[in-house]
């Protein structure tokens, strides 16, 4: 009965109804720096040029953030029993080939459904305090989730096995976005109810990660 009610409620924050769909580019599964280099040179980055954005630079982020690595449903991210609370959104502004608009990342196709279209980018800076990284990044790639998929198994205790999941995610985008060449910054100050409603989502948000090019 549980899962039953935690499946509608995704339906629901999905708006429930049939929207545009984009498949997303394969990822790449080598890089061209080490992981060791990665980690060396990653710093946060909050100043971005006015460049575009590819659809495949996107995909490989989105997939390095939480993607699908095993048929059965792993993914790149552990996740406390397999319980995977998170739900990942991107504010995209400037990508070639896609509109600007909210998206929904869809980890078992990895592709992208369209939730509502138009720049949210200015209006995300302002929740977030006026961060410009934010207002500047190309997209924006929101992690979020629903608690009870995991205190429904961990009682209380879940919720620290939650916030432990989006810092593996967090650091995941970090080293993919060093590994192309980009920036990024985890922002995790901002005012809840503003983003949701920005975002017109019902999920928990715990970090806004603006992507550009240094």
């Amino acid at each position: 009965m549980k899962i039953l009610f935690f499946f509608f409620l995704s339906f629901l924050t999905l708006g429930g109804e049939n929207m545009e769909q984009i498949n997303l580019p394969k990822p790449d599964f080598k890089g061209k720096i080490s992981v060791e280099e990665a980690l060396k040179t990653r710093r946060s980055i909050r100043t971005y040029k006015a460049a575009p954005l590819t659809l495949k630079e996107l995909s490989q982020i989105l997939w390095a953030c939480d993607g699908k690595t095993a048929d059965w449903g792993g993914r790149t991210a552990p996740s406390a029993g397999a319980t995977y609370p998170l739900e990942i959104y991107v504010v995209v502004g400037n990508v070639e080939g896609i509109k600007p608009g909210l998206y929904h990342y869809e980890v078992d196709t990895h592709s992208l459904t369209l939730i509502k279209e138009g720049d949210l980018r200015a209006q995300l800076s302002n929740a977030a305090l006026n961060q410009t990284s934010i207002k500047n990044a190309a997209f924006v790639i929101v992690i979020s989730g629903i608690f009870e998929r995991t205190t429904a198994r961990y009682g209380k205790r879940g919720e620290r096995y939650v916030f432990m999941e989006v810092g593996h995610c967090g650091q995941n985008i970090h080293l993919q976005a060093e590994s192309l060449g980009l920036g990024t910054v985890m922002i995790g100050a901002f005012e809840d109810e503003k983003v949701k409603r920005v975002l017109g989502i019902k999920e928990d948000v715990f970090y806004l990660c603006p992507v550009g090019k240094k």
